[in-house]
């Protein structure tokens, strides 16, 4: 399958695009890397250390990469302590970056997350982004509509559907919002479920089978991404469709997922902690916005689940769980 998990500049195309090879490493000098994030992700940062090797930097060479997961109360506190240890940048995820405060107010920070950064305050454009910031967004918030037409589209005779939600997202007064409009618009009827914990998941699907409703949307906030094993469990033991912003989910016998690809982001996110390494300011390295997606089916799935999913739709699947 052709790997449609591109990304495209919002604006001055190609200054990041750069062949690796026009600029060699820093000689002599070993640089500080460090990936702080509020859940652990190793996933993520394998994903960024491959990036960063594939631009020449070797960890015990020229390069260390520490890793730090921690709790959001300790965020600014660690943050702070990386900047006094002369750390060279800063990666960070959707997780840590609301909790970063002034205390990284003069060292890099690449960020890889779903939110619009530019309305969250992080930056002052995707295209200039000025300050200490920049990296790559999926602009999650506004894709959890096209989840629900997707889902609609597989199930044109469902009228009641579950969104899976935490209330511990920084977004979800927008999240809630955005998907209560969509709704209305495709004259379906929602039901919102707190799924604030992994413990609160049983209670969600609880509460979605007593409002009877007749499928699942995991809504995409960054935190629900390390929830899809368990939710693929508790949907199939209730016969759920469920469709979520992460593949993971049909990977591991969910019904559907829409999005781009959290690794992806972060092999990507290495070539501004590259570029920055290099002498680049963070503040002139345009935001990079994705914008190919990826529709992922389990057909198995849908099978046992007794659906016939319109061929239309599987004519559009990116991948077929077969």
């Amino acid at each position: 399958m052709m790997d449609r998990r591109r990304f495209l500049l919002t604006a001055l195309a190609g200054v990041l695009a750069a062949p690796v090879a026009a600029e060699a490493q820093p000689a002599g000098k070993v640089y500080r890397v460090a990936f702080l994030t509020v859940l652990a992700v190793p996933d993520l940062v394998e994903a960024l250390r491959q990036g960063l090797r594939e631009r020449g930097w070797t960890e015990g060479q020229n390069l260390v990469l520490e890793e730090r997961f921690t709790t959001e109360e300790k965020i600014p506190g660690l943050a702070a302590e990386l900047v006094r240890s002369n750390v060279n940048v800063i990666v960070v995820t959707a997780t840590a970056i609301p909790y970063l405060g002034q205390s990284t107010a003069n060292t890099p920070v690449v960020f890889a997350i779903g939110d619009d950064p530019v309305h969250a305050g992080y930056v002052g454009s995707l295209a200039r982004p000025g300050g200490r910031m920049t990296g790559v967004t999926s602009l999650n918030v506004g894709l959890d509509a096209k989840r629900l037409e997707i889902l609609k589209a597989a199930l044109p005779g469902v009228r009641h559907v579950g969104a899976l939600l935490t209330r511990h997202d920084r977004g979800y007064a927008e999240r809630t919002a955005a998907i209560e409009h969509s709704a209305r618009s495709l004259g379906l009827q929602l039901k919102i479920l707190d799924a604030s914990s992994a413990e609160r998941l049983p209670e969600a699907f609880d509460a979605a089978k007593r409002a009877h409703v007749g499928a699942l949307i995991v809504l995409g906030a960054p935190v629900l991404r390390s929830y899809q094993r368990q939710i693929v469990v508790l949907a199939a033991e209730a016969r759920l469709p469920v469709i979520s912003a992460w593949r993971e989910l049909p990977d591991t016998g969910g019904l559907m997922s829409y999005g781009t690809s959290v690794p992806a982001m972060f092999r990507r996110a290495a070539t501004y902690v590259d570029r920055i390494l290099k002498g680049a300011k963070p503040g002139d390295l345009p935001v990079e916005q994705a914008s190919t997606f990826e529709l992922v089916i389990n057909l198995k799935t849908a099978k046992a689940l007794g659906l016939t999913i319109p061929p239309s739709l599987l004519a559009r699947a990116d991948q077929v769980v077969q």
